[in-house]
């Protein structure tokens, strides 16, 4: 799984990890069962403190996305209630621009001006 972080962003590292794993899951790259990294070693690898890391992995945990074990980490538990039903928004999303005439790219263009 690519963890993609930009430390120029407004937006929280904490958040920025979470949507990460948000997104593996949500994409199918992280299954449920499956561990993610250690806080530390995964705080090393994105140059930020693992305290920001377990940060956002107690933030997945309220939302039920991750579930901690101890001595076995942090694994995926679910997609979440919420994650699910914006993966399902986005897959019927994507299904009506075709006959509409748009492609994926067009649906990008046009949630980047929104946002």
């Amino acid at each position: 799984m690519q963890w993609t972080i930009d430390h120029q962003s407004r937006e929280r590292l904490q958040d920025q990890i979470a949507g990460c794993v948000r997104r593996g899951v949500a994409s199918g790259e992280l299954e449920i069962g499956e561990q993610l990294p250690p806080a530390a070693e995964l705080g090393e690898a994105l140059s930020v403190d693992r305290n920001t890391v377990l940060a956002a992995y107690r933030q997945l945990r309220d939302e039920g996305v991750l579930e901690f074990r101890r001595g076995r980490g942090a694994r995926v538990a679910s997609t979440g209630p919420e994650l699910s039903s914006i993966t399902e928004a986005a897959r019927n999303l994507l299904a009506s621009p075709p006959a509409q005439g748009l492609g994926a790219n067009d649906l990008i263009r046009i949630i980047k001006e929104l946002t």
